[in-house]
């Protein structure tokens, strides 16, 4: 007679969940180190209950089984795991290399700005000494073109101002603008009629009458 095969399940009461995972447990851990000793075998052995607990055994050292399993499946993977690993490595030797030509860049840029100039010959420093003329000379060029533009656009700007005030001009008619302050200043003013005071003489006189003084006064005297 053959018995039926019984389904294991997970059990769903949590008290003798625990319990069977505290006698289980200790029956593996039991059965590990027996076949340690007895077959002289190295085993390493993990567990980690539902609550995140660890238990764990080994026969020698947990480290180095590890290390050694890592090994062993480096060595037996697939040819596509190896194609990755392959592909990971050579990541790591292109930053590598990209870092490398950071720093020499980085060390560029310390001696363009005058820094770290100690350990350079004559001909680095002449090389240098080049590249900033030739530096400056492209600075310059580009700010000559930028002032030759904003310069074309404000006469672009002033063309556009006269215009619109010819426009205006000619829309509203030409009206008299005042003359110049120098100019109304240096034209002729009208005439200013003399007051009758103007003509009689106020001077004081000391002395014998002028002859020709004295006819003048009979002249009045007998009119």
């Amino acid at each position: 007679m053959v018995r039926g095969k019984t389904q294991m399940k997970r059990i769903e009461n949590a008290t003798s969940r625990q319990v069977t995972f505290s006698k289980r447990r200790n029956g593996l851990l039991k059965k590990a180190f027996e076949l340690s000793v007895l077959c002289d075998a190295e085993i390493a052995l993990i567990v980690f209950s539902t609550r995140g607990k660890l238990y764990e055994f080994a026969s020698s050292s947990m480290q180095h089984t590890i290390e050694r399993y890592r090994r062993h499946t480096r060595d037996n993977t697939p040819t596509t795991f190896k194609s990755d690993e392959q592909n990971m490595q050579h990541l790591k030797e292109e930053a590598a290399s990209m870092m490398k030509n950071i720093d020499l860049l980085e060390a560029s840029k310390r001696k363009l700005m005058g820094e770290d100039l100690g350990s350079c010959s004559i001909e680095e420093l002449q090389q240098i000494e080049q590249q900033l003329e030739r530096s400056v000379s492209n600075v310059r060029a580009r700010k000559t073109q930028i002032f030759m533009e904003q310069i074309k656009q404000l006469k672009e700007r002033e063309n556009v101002l006269v215009a619109e005030n010819s426009r205006l001009s000619k829309k509203h008619g030409n009206f008299p603008q005042p003359a110049p302050k120098d100019q109304r200043e240096h034209q002729p003013q009208p005439y200013a009629e003399s007051s009758p005071s103007s003509d009689v003489e106020t001077e004081l006189f000391i002395g014998l009458p002028d002859p020709r003084t004295r006819c003048g006064a009979s002249f009045l005297r007998s009119t």
